[in-house]
């Protein structure tokens, strides 16, 4: 597979999801854009080895391919390239009745896509493959009209569609964490009718392309399989103060009928629930049980939230050695290094994709699509 030759971009990069996914399937980054400024430390970090290119700069210091704000891209500038990566914010579009898409896409950071692969088709370059990601809540947003719009203005452009929302728990990574993904095909370069979409992985590796397998099972996870050692994370213990605001927080919603409050796993539970980036404020999403050792919850170290999400840090190592070894830490993913502080770290891996859901998205798109 990773004999196939091709090229992506990675829009609203964060600190480089796509961008692992897309290189363990041969795929070569000649554009990047990404404002945040901790992120893109992270991302030039991580990459800049795997494509020294990508980082190059002109006399005056600035950045050939790696853009910081998306609105001041100018597509002839941009290399041209087989796959559009992105994972863009979710925005409701001002619609005046519904028209053809493209126009009605004008003000958001969609459009800022849009437009610039109608100008590479304008130019006689059309991507093959577009490779969306975006929350679940897309799928209802401002009544469906936001993923109307999106979908008809990938048809106006010429791309055929599928959409799916996948679960990264079913992929062998233990987070229950739901996902909208659209992958679009220029049709007259792509004859297919639709993409089959992989809903999981079969615990003997392979794929599962149809939604009642998942039943029969998917790579068997633990909490415990992000764990660092037990020296690295008692310091991550909260205080009585920050667990007794937790447990009465709790209390008060129940009473109040809403279900927010802390949510805790331990070292046996199958997955925990979705980080998000505002994990670094109190860690409430996932606490750590510790009362066999007779402390209060802790939470994720840094480097266990962005385990969660399938990358290979090493850290201090792991609890259980064993699962150094397992698909997503192995020696055959590249190394991820945190490089900003304990709150950016978190934001950035709250952020993230999952790895495991963009590798075998990524590699049916290459089956497939190309």
């Amino acid at each position: 597979m990773s004999k196939k030759k091709y090229t992506f971009i990675d829009l609203f990069a964060g600190i480089g999801g796509f961008h692992t996914a897309m290189h363990s399937v041969g795929g070569k980054c000649v554009f990047a854009s990404e404002w945040d400024k901790n992120a893109r430390l992270s991302y030039e970090a991580n990459y800049k080895d795997i494509e020294p290119n990508l980082f190059k700069k002109n006399r005056k210091g600035e950045y050939l391919y790696f853009n910081e704000d998306i609105n001041d891209v100018i597509p002839s500038k941009v290399p041209d390239f087989d796959i559009c990566c992105g994972g863009f914010p979710c925005q409701p579009f001002s619609v005046a009745g519904l028209k053809r898409g493209f126009e009605d896409t004008r003000g958001t950071l969609f459009f800022n896509i849009a437009n610039l692969v109608k100008e590479k088709i304008q130019a006689g370059h059309p991507p093959r493959v577009l490779f969306l990601e975006n929350v679940r809540g897309l799928k209802n947003h401002d009544k469906g009209k936001t993923l109307k719009v999106i979908l008809a203005t990938l048809e106006e452009l010429g791309y055929g569609y599928s959409y799916e929302v996948l679960n990264a728990k079913y992929f062998g990574v233990p987070q229950n964490r739901e996902r909208l993904f659209i992958i679009a095909w220029y049709k007259d370069l792509v004859n297919v009718d639709t993409f089959k979409f992989p809903y999981g992985i079969a615990e003997d590796g392979t794929t599962i392309y149809d939604k009642k397998e998942l039943k029969k099972g998917t790579l068997p996870t633990k909490v415990s399989e992000v764990f660092e050692p037990v020296d690295v994370t008692i310091p991550y213990t909260i205080s009585d103060r920050l667990w007794k605001g937790h447990k009465e927080r709790k209390e008060r919603n129940r009473i109040n009928g809403k279900g927010f409050g802390y949510s805790m796993f331990n070292a046996n539970s199958v997955y925990t629930s979705t980080i998000s980036a505002r994990y670094w404020k109190d860690g409430s999403e996932i606490l750590i049980d510790q009362s066999d050792k007779g402390l209060n919850p802790r939470t994720l170290t840094p480097v266990e939230a962005g385990r969660l999400q399938g990358y290979r840090i090493i850290g201090s190592g792991w609890e259980y050695p064993e699962y150094s070894n397992n698909q997503n830490y192995n020696a055959s993913n590249p190394e991820f290094t945190i490089v900003v502080s304990k709150k950016e770290a978190y934001r950035q891996f709250g952020n993230s994709v999952a790895i495991p859901v963009i590798k075998r998205l990524a590699q049916e798109i290459v089956k497939q699509l190309l």
